[in-house]
């Protein structure tokens, strides 16, 4: 089917202040880059943007300023799945007021619902809104896998469902939503490092957190698949499979917070990245997560010291390690505290 939303979709990451505030600021800037680097759109309020920490207010308001910031230059994406259908439907209301082109919506991921109830959500938050709806199939969150065949049958049988993300990690899937149900549905891979297996069997796009790093590079291999120049597409592929297996490879949360610090930023301390950073510390400055504001449970900084991090700098990744896990200081507290 021909797809007016396709290509790489950067998963905006959510940048937070010291005060645990959105920092608005930063993200208008990581707006920008992946503007600047050619993407096809951005998408507000995902998985990567830790949307899960935020509340509702929250998230209307990274909804906005991606909107805002954007000014129609790509399509937005908004993901306003919630825990409840009630809290799903008002923000996607409120997402297609404030202008977003596509709504994306995961399925409620706390107390896992079977299949129906599941589809009975989807079917309830499509039909509240006019805009395209993009299914959000993510079963390692939501204990619900959306099966090819399902997601054939509900987009033939809501009108503006009209995209999928799948991030099932699971390629043989992901060829049945292209092969099988590629006439009602445009796919996107929702697995960074699959870009060029998915986008070469046909998906419509990948959206793809590590846009927030390196979009330019990843638009640059997408377009080179799609002029069929396979070889330079597989070369530039290689160059970047350091960077992209080493930020793959890291847990998730830790993963999100590399994206806070973007690349083409200065490093000479807490002035020049006085919105990304905290504090001046030995190897330079990194981000704190939302779901771990508080710097003391981290240590000193030092290397070898509790809950020390390695910065992330334009030279450190791949070459240098990856941060280690946060370390809790306090005794009963555990990694997934924070």
């Amino acid at each position: 089917m021909s797809s007016q939303l396709s290509g790489v979709l950067t998963a905006l990451a959510s940048p937070f202040a010291q005060d645990g505030q959105i920092d608005e600021k930063t993200l208008r800037r990581l707006v920008d880059r992946s503007i600047d680097g050619g993407v096809d759109g951005v998408v507000a309020c995902g998985s990567t943007g830790e949307f899960a920490a935020m509340n509702a207010a929250e998230r209307r308001h990274v909804v906005e300023t991606v909107i805002d910031q954007t000014a129609g230059r790509v399509p937005v994406v908004a993901q306003t799945g919630a825990l409840s259908t009630r809290e799903a439907v008002e923000l996607s209301r409120h997402a297609q007021d404030a202008g977003a082109s596509v709504l994306m919506v995961v399925a409620p991921y706390y107390e896992p619902l079977t299949l129906d109830e599941t589809l009975r959500y989807l079917r309830t938050v499509a039909d509240a809104v006019d805009i395209p709806v993009m299914l959000y199939n993510l079963p390692g969150a939501t204990g619900v896998n959306l099966s090819p065949d399902t997601v054939g049958q509900l987009a033939r049988e809501v009108e503006n469902i009209l995209y999928i993300k799948d991030t099932s990690a699971d390629m043989a899937q992901a060829g049945q939503l292209i092969h099988r149900h590629g006439d009602v549905i445009s796919t996107f891979v929702g697995w960074d490092s699959l870009l060029l297996t998915a986008v070469s069997e046909g998906a419509a796009g990948v959206m793809a957190g590590t846009a927030n790093v390196m979009p330019a590079e990843l638009v640059s291999i997408h377009r080179a698949l799609r002029s069929g120049e396979l070889d330079r597409a597989r070369a530039e592929w290689a160059r970047i499979w350091p960077l992209m297996d080493a930020m793959m490879s890291a847990p998730f949360i830790r993963r999100s917070r590399l994206l806070w610090v973007l690349p083409d930023s200065p490093s000479e301390g807490p002035e020049s990245r006085s919105s990304v950073s905290t504090q001046p510390r030995p190897h330079g400055s990194r981000p704190w997560s939302r779901r771990c504001p508080d710097r003391r449970r981290h240590g000193d900084g030092r290397r070898g010291s509790p809950g020390h991090s390695w910065a992330v700098t334009p030279a450190s990744c791949p070459a240098r390690p990856l941060p280690r896990p946060c370390r809790p200081a306090r005794k009963g507290v555990t990694d997934r505290d924070h």
